[in-house]
């Protein structure tokens, strides 16, 4: 597997891992998850149920796993970065884009680049069957990456490392041949809450234990719909993901910079003033997520997501000060849009606007 590292090194990835097929040990919690209904509207999770943690099953012929670890953050992150990034909220006019999602989209980039450590090995050790998943494919990521070394689970259900955080991206090769597993690592979140108790909706209900239907990623991203009324006030100027749990997680002192050009933050979605995002007409949208995960939830949930921000931001303003008229003439400039979805939000942020500050 030395040789293996050493190419998986020159394509971006900073380790990789192998875990058996026997994921067992997971398939009581994730039943118990899905009974909960803690994914909401991911309803490919509940249809696909145990098959997750069943990889020869999903891929009949499956004996190893080799999964993957990509570092995400920014070439040019600066140090002290996690605050740099809760001091966005302090200023609720600016809207908020989850690290990870500022650059290319990492399907792309790792599944191309999975490809090419699979067609490596194939040249060294000759046709293998194999296939690569990247966040696409009911693959329990969190558990086989744990199981093959590449860190702990911590108790936002995120995985660990010692050595480089949280802030990375995973990835697997399902292979038909027989290799030996890694190492586990043991967990050492210790009796540190920190994660649980940042969280804006409380969508952590317990160690380990994430609720989706409450998490802040999971409403402006995987969730179509309109956002629980209740929920709306708690996400601030967050208007895709939200990296909260992992920018107080002390283990992130230690993340470390992406080695790709790819994560690199694109112009215009860092900084930005939430009247311009609104402002974006759906060639606009198009055009500037291109190549971009951002691009996946489309143009009526985008304004759905600026919305909410917008009046939070109303809410969050003195109503005497000029920022209030260009943060209301943004949402009167959809008040009639043709999407239902918008308009109800679009009316929800202009009544927040009249409450007073809490």
């Amino acid at each position: 597997m030395t040789l293996v590292r050493d190419w998986a090194r020159d394509l971006g990835f900073s380790q990789i891992g192998v875990a058996g097929v026997d994921l067992s040990g997971a398939e009581a919690g994730l039943m118990q998850w899905l009974a909960q209904g803690f994914h909401g509207d991911m309803h490919y999770m509940a249809a696909h149920g145990a098959r997750r943690a069943r990889p020869a099953e999903l891929v009949p012929g499956t004996a190893s796993v080799i999964t993957a670890r990509m570092d995400y953050l920014p070439r040019t992150t600066p140090p002290g970065w996690q605050a740099v990034e809760f001091d966005r909220l302090a200023r609720p006019d600016e809207g908020i884009v989850s690290l990870y999602a500022r650059g290319r989209d990492y399907h792309k980039v790792l599944r191309s680049r999975l490809q090419k450590l699979a067609d490596r090995i194939a040249a060294e050790v000759g046709p293998f069957g194999h296939r690569v998943f990247t966040d696409s494919a009911p693959v329990l990521e969190a558990e086989l990456a744990s199981q093959s070394g590449q860190g702990w689970r911590g108790k936002h259900t995120l995985v660990l490392d010692r050595a480089a955080g949280s802030m990375f991206f995973l990835g697997e090769i399902y292979v038909d041949l027989a290799l030996p597993a890694s190492e586990p690592v043991a967990p050492h979140c210790g009796s540190c809450s920190a994660c649980i108790d940042v969280c804006p909706t409380q969508a952590i209900v317990g160690a380990h234990r994430l609720d989706a239907r409450r998490c802040i990623s999971y409403l402006t991203i995987e969730h179509a719909g309109p956002i629980p009324l209740e929920l709306r006030p708690l996400m601030g100027n967050r208007i895709y993901g939200c990296d909260d749990c992992q920018l107080v997680c002390p283990w992130n002192k230690f993340a470390r910079r992406s080695a790709l050009p790819d994560f690199d933050p694109r112009e215009g979605l860092t900084g930005r003033h939430l009247a311009e995002l609104f402002a974006w007409s759906e060639a606009d949208f198009l055009r500037l997520t291109e190549g971009g995960p951002i691009r996946r939830i489309g143009h009526e949930r985008w304004l759905r997501n600026v919305a909410v921000a917008l009046g939070n931001a109303l809410h969050a303003t003195p109503p005497e000060a000029s920022a209030q008229l260009a943060l209301r003439a943004a949402l009167a400039s959809r008040a009639t849009h043709p999407s239902p979805l918008v308009r109800e939000h679009v009316a929800w942020a202009m009544a927040r606007g009249t409450l007073s500050k809490e």
